[in-house]
């Protein structure tokens, strides 16, 4: 369990909210690298989440950066002169991340207060959701470097569209917070002085339902995306008749019918 057993990280940092006991902060930690993703911090990340996944109080998740950055992308330092075999297990490592991040049932709220660049882009955009300071950048430059950004489009496309997200791996141009806001990378833009709180509140509100059914909706969404709609309807008809099958979507129903507030079991 998360905060039973203090887990040391080289790279990021995990803990309980303050006052929230169900939802949990993870932030990167490699200022001076402005958090780009080694493979050990890439790493880290995958064993927090895992982490988490398996923890039944941890209701939602926030992934934030400290320093000047959210995160920069890959470590290009890392990177630099070596052979394939590294540079596919470092991109299978990223792939593993990003999917772990969907994979688990907890939501995950990106708390971007700067830029996302790259692989830091991509992951803002692999997140179930993100809140954004005003000053927030966007950003997939690889282009301009020579190394196009292909894993970072996957989910760059999958959030904004074709044409903009083939616009921003085209040209590696920034995109203001405002206007990630406006194309679907961004939930919320906020005053920086604001980010923490409203994250936090995005955190809350999610936390108040069953946590067994937001992890059920969270993996249905995620199935029926890329299915055709005539298959997506079939898959997410047969996921509602099980869910509501369950103990909390009986309590759900009947404490709306009732008027009262619902008591969750998780179950």
């Amino acid at each position: 369990m998360i905060g039973a057993e203090k887990q040391t990280y080289e790279n990021i940092t995990v803990e309980r909210d303050g006052e929230l006991d169900s939802i949990v902060r993870v932030t990167m930690n490699r200022p001076k690298k402005r958090n780009a993703l080694s493979l050990s911090h890439m790493e880290d990340l995958i064993h927090a989440f895992t982490q988490v996944e398996s923890d039944r109080s941890v209701q939602a998740v926030i992934l934030a950066g400290n320093g000047p950055a959210f995160c920069a992308g890959h470590d290009l330092k890392e990177m630099l002169g070596r052979d394939h075999e590294f540079y596919r297990r470092t991109f299978d490592v990223c792939t593993e991340l990003m999917t772990k991040v969907q994979a688990i049932p907890q939501p995950v709220i990106a708390e971007v207060h700067s830029i996302a660049t790259a692989a830091g882009c991509q992951l803002a955009a692999t997140c179930d959701l993100v809140v954004a300071a005003e000053e927030a950048k966007f950003a997939t430059p690889g282009v301009r470097i020579g190394l196009f950004c292909s894993t970072p489009m996957v989910a760059l496309s999958r959030a904004v569209g074709q044409k903009k997200s083939m616009e921003m791996l085209l040209t590696g141009e920034f995109v203001g917070a405002e206007e990630a806001g406006r194309i679907g990378l961004a939930n919320r833009v906020v005053p920086a002085d604001r980010l923490r709180s409203t994250t936090r509140e995005l955190a809350r509100k999610i936390s108040e339902a069953s946590r067994m059914v937001v992890g059920i909706g969270k993996l249905a969404f995620y199935r029926q995306h890329e299915m055709p709609t005539s298959e997506a309807y079939a898959y997410t008809g047969e996921v509602m008749s099980h869910n509501a099958t369950l103990a909390d979507a009986q309590e759900g129903m009947g404490a709306f019918l009732e008027k009262r507030q619902p008591g969750w079991q998780n179950r």
